[in-house]
């Protein structure tokens, strides 16, 4: 399953019920609260699946520094296996390969935001005098940005990476190997290319390019060169997001012409035909993110982040397991991050106003959903705030969303 808001961000957040009430009584102050609790390091974090369905990595402080550990799906947390070990610099965020062989994550030197994309054997022994598997830089260079473009399902040892060695302003497109660090140079940019569309065999379809005026620009990727198929201003937004099952039209978020709210939509890059699929039913808010099975490359859902995000499923199967978790993770809201190649575990995230994450496996097979850890476990939950949704009317007539968070211990007065 593919979860995606916006161009490269993989998410989904699914709301389940409104927050739960305060166990604090009006007139009992609940207790002073160490900062490091809310601003430190939590114990562990970013738990993710492996595709294959035998491991669990996850972030986890070493030497103060988040780094990347990896267990077996049903050892303990205690037992993990340490994967990266820099102590100067944070590992922020990373994925697995899709053959489930590496861990690929990206860093840069001492925060100056040059990152490189490196590739870890989580399974490979430490070579002599070292604690951790080695880790390959697969976009040596100094100086570069590099941005990870594609991970494409057809060849699972290519990712499509972007490198800014040539122009510092703008990304030469490579496809590079996995395995050996193989780099192959597939567009150059002359063409202030900011992003590129696959289609779900791995073809480059599309790219995105902003003018010199600030608008954007979509281009059909031809063997001639490019043909502008789409575009939008500067004020506006148009973004393709992913290829439909048939490979020939592409999930668009547009407010073209509509400038109030974002959609989404089916667009045609042959006839430049485009079908609306979706608008918020409320018409109240963005459309927020779109999910997507990589199994049969359908539409899963839609949601609209509102007082609480509002989901409509298109996957009658999806939605019976959103309805089991749920009765089963009351007051909490739901959002899956990563499952299985065959999208039958999931790892699931649980949040609230009082909850800041806690990880549980979902198997959608036997329904069985287990427990995986809480960051900031010190942290007194039942001590915390939650807060309140309300609206409000602006001088010129309009409603204004809000929320509303009061003390907990303190009886409410002189409220507005």
């Amino acid at each position: 399953m593919k979860y995606v808001s916006r161009r490269w961000a993989l998410a989904l957040t699914i709301a389940i019920s409104a927050p739960a009430g305060v166990t604090a009584q009006a007139g009992k102050l609940p207790p002073l609260i160490d900062r490091e609790l809310f601003f430190g390091n939590p114990e562990i974090s970013g738990a993710q699946i492996s595709p294959d369905g035998r491991y669990v990595s996850f972030l986890k402080p070493y030497k103060d520094a988040r780094n990347i550990w990896v267990k077996g799906v049903n050892d303990s947390y205690a037992n993990a296996k340490l994967i990266t070990n820099d102590t100067k610099r944070p590992v922020t965020g990373y994925f697995w390969s899709r053959d489930a062989k590496y861990i690929l994550y990206v860093q840069d030197s001492l925060g100056n935001e040059n990152f490189n994309v490196y590739a870890v054997d989580p399974a490979s022994s430490p070579a002599a005098g070292q604690e951790i598997p080695t880790a390959r830089n697969l976009t040596a260079a100094k100086g570069v940005r590099a941005v990870i473009y594609e991970v494409p399902k057809v060849d699972p040892d290519i990712i499509y990476v972007g490198i800014n060695d040539r122009d510092k302003a703008w990304h030469d497109l490579y496809r590079v190997h996995i395995s050996t660090g193989q780099r192959e140079l597939i567009r150059q940019n002359t063409d202030r290319i900011v992003g590129w569309e696959f289609d779900n065999a791995g073809a480059l379809r599309l790219a995105v390019r902003t003018t010199d005026k600030g608008d954007t620009e979509i281009l059909r990727v031809d063997p001639s060169g490019f043909t502008l198929v789409y575009s939008c201003t500067v004020f506006e937004t148009c973004d393709p997001i992913r290829f439909d099952k048939t490979n020939t039209k592409v999930y668009m978020q547009t407010n073209k012409g509509m400038p109030d709210l974002t959609r989404l939509v089916l667009f045609d890059p042959a006839t430049k035909a485009e079908q609306l699929v979706e608008s918020d039913p409320l018409n109240r808010v963005d459309l927020t993110g779109v999910s997507f099975s990589d199994v049969s490359n359908e539409l899963i859902s839609t949601s609209y982040i509102d007082d609480r995000t509002r989901i409509y499923w298109k996957d009658k199967e999806w939605e019976k397991d959103y309805n089991l978790l749920k009765s089963k993770l009351p007051n909490m809201e739901i959002a899956p991050t990563t499952s299985t190649k065959d999208e039958r575990l999931v790892m699931i995230v649980a949040t609230s106003d009082r909850e800041p994450g806690a990880r549980y496996l979902f198997n959608r097979d036997t329904k069985q959903l287990t427990f995986q850890y809480r960051p900031f476990e010190k942290l007194p939950r039942e001590a915390l705030a939650p807060k309140k949704s309300i609206s409000y009317p602006s001088s010129d007539g309009l409603t204004i969303p809000a929320y509303l968070t009061l003390p907990v211990g303190v009886a409410p007065k002189n409220l507005p």
